[in-house]
């Protein structure tokens, strides 16, 4: 009989194109093994075109739907998204700090790729002040890395730089993905007994246009296999691994920027079984 899932948990806004966001953050879950639950902190009206309006939830059905979720299963994990203002911030931190749940991966989502406001400047200043210190992982891209920690990042030594800095604000553990970069860099800074050790993970930049949610599936992908239990750089590797899969493997969707295709390892699994089928009907043959 096959074990549990670990259960990992998902805040964060509502993409209706499910590249990014709470369906998006789902499937990756579901891709990594482990059952995932949800807690929506904003409503957007998108498409891959761009997002066009965005209506936070209350957060008192924030702050209540976190606690039912916590008093009911065992969370292993958390990823934290898109979260709208300062308001959803402060109960998220509020309850993150009453819960001490394992494994907490935020994503700092200041603006969509559109150009978008996700989070607004209150909003982004309590993050840092609440948020960053709470989290066992942070995983700013450079435009959010610059933000968070006050300074311009467009390359390798900036993005060594802001992780020094992102450390001072109380981060435990650091990832500046550097997708945008010419050499597709991610940058894991991270707490040992020794002090700050940091790995570099190189990979080609891939030249397509079904890119949206490239961050979210990075970042919820980490917490899935911290949930499993794997360490920092193995996790990084892995997940870097993952969203260049799903990227490579991804279908033209939409008029804009399309989806990662976060369950394609679901067609290859149903490829390998059909193959296994069609052995085994040759050999019932001979």
């Amino acid at each position: 009989m096959a074990g549990t899932p670990p259960v990992v948990l998902t805040i964060a806004g509502f993409d209706p194109s499910s590249g990014a966001g709470i369906t998006a953050d789902i499937k990756t879950i579901a891709a990594h093994e482990c059952y995932g639950v949800s807690c929506i902190t904003a409503l957007t009206i998108q498409s891959t075109q761009g997002v066009r309006r965005v209506e936070a939830v209350n957060p008192k059905i924030i702050a209540e739907t976190l606690q039912e979720l916590a008093s009911d299963v065992a969370i292993e994990a958390v990823h934290i998204g898109m979260l709208g203002n300062e308001h959803v911030v402060a109960v998220v931190a509020d309850f993150l700090g009453q819960a001490r749940l394992p494994h907490v991966v935020l994503d700092p989502i200041l603006k969509s790729s559109s150009g978008a406001d996700l989070l607004d400047a209150a909003g982004t200043r309590l993050l840092i002040e609440r948020l960053i210190p709470l989290a066992e992982l942070v995983t700013p891209n450079l435009d959010e890395a610059g933000v968070l920690a006050g300074m311009a990042v467009t390359n390798l030594d900036q993005m060594h730089e802001a992780a020094a800095r992102l450390h001072v604000l109380g981060a435990a553990n650091v990832v500046v993905t550097g997708g945008h970069l010419e050499k597709a860099i991610d940058l894991l800074s991270f707490t040992t007994a020794c002090g700050i050790e940091q790995e570099i993970f190189k990979a080609d930049r891939q030249r397509s246009n079904s890119t949206h949610g490239t961050g979210c599936a990075f970042a919820t992908a980490l917490a899935c296999h911290l949930a499993h239990g794997r360490g920092l750089p193995e996790a990084v590797l892995l997940s870097k691994a993952y969203v260049s899969a799903a990227i490579a493997n991804a279908h033209p969707v939409g008029k804009g920027v399309g989806p990662v295709h976060h369950l394609y390892r679901m067609n290859q699994q149903r490829r390998q079984s059909t193959a296994i089928s069609e052995r085994e009907h040759a050999r019932s043959r001979n």
